[in-house]
């Protein structure tokens, strides 16, 4: 089975210049796209030897993509398919669901391929646009979605920043992928959940830290001083 199709997931069929796209090309494409990605890595794969792999014309990509990295993150959320944002009624429950999400299409494949887009990230601009906006992005959307469910519920006190807990966990997995070369399985990523995310979660937000006064004879404190005897003549 290939792995777009492996992942179960269904992209609606592209459109340009008000023309039918057969959608079994996509997978075809994508397939092509994702086997290169995990055996050569971003840098070394062109959109002619995806044309090439998937025994197709470089016209028929560009119909679909405007360029590699939108095939490529395309690709990469089909694999993996973008989680579903539980509603269990326990912030718990919906971690764990969501820990279950990310993992159940994740494999030695999927990890290699991630490995893949790492590598390329951190100096390809456009990459990072993309994968940001395709991939990240919703993503996040789910979670920060549960946090602001339990905070309505009572479960987590407001103020916290939901963002920052939004990127705990895909920072931790990516993390496990550059240390080990795996990605997080379900238990794992359970663990993560229950021992990090939640505890960081619902623990009551640390009060601001007190200002402190300028130490004697600092350069603040001789200002200060200054202010105050020009005030007083």
């Amino acid at each position: 089975m290939s792995p777009a199709r492996a992942a179960g997931d269904v992209q609606k069929t592209h459109q340009h210049g008000g023309r039918h796209l057969d959608s079994s090309r996509d997978l075809i494409l994508r397939d092509a796209a994702l086997v290169l990605l995990a055996e050569v890595g971003y840098d070394r794969l062109t959109v002619d030897a995806v044309a090439a792999r998937a025994r197709a014309g470089k016209t028929t990509i560009y119909r679909r993509w405007p360029g590699k990295a939108e095939l490529v993150v395309d690709s990469l959320n089909c694999l993996k398919g973008v989680p579903e944002i539980p509603d269990t009624g326990s912030l718990r429950q919906d971690l764990h669901a969501l820990a279950e999400s990310i993992t159940s299409a994740e494999s030695q494949f999927g990890a290699q391929v991630t490995i893949g887009m790492v590598n390329a990230l951190a100096h390809h601009a456009e990459l990072r646009r993309v994968f940001r906006e395709k991939f990240i992005a919703p993503r996040m959307a789910g979670f920060r979605k549960v946090f602001e469910r339990a905070v309505a519920r009572g479960e987590m006190p407001d103020g916290h920043d939901l963002d920052l807990l939004a990127r705990l966990f895909p920072a931790l997995a990516l993390h496990q992928l550059v240390m080990s070369g795996e990605l997080p399985d379900t238990r794992s990523a359970c663990q993560v959940m229950d021992e990090i995310v939640y505890p960081l979660a619902t623990a009551p937000r640390a009060p601001a830290p007190a200002q402190m006064p300028p130490r004697k004879g600092s350069r603040m404190d001789d200002r200060e001083g200054a202010r105050v005897r020009k005030a007083a003549t």
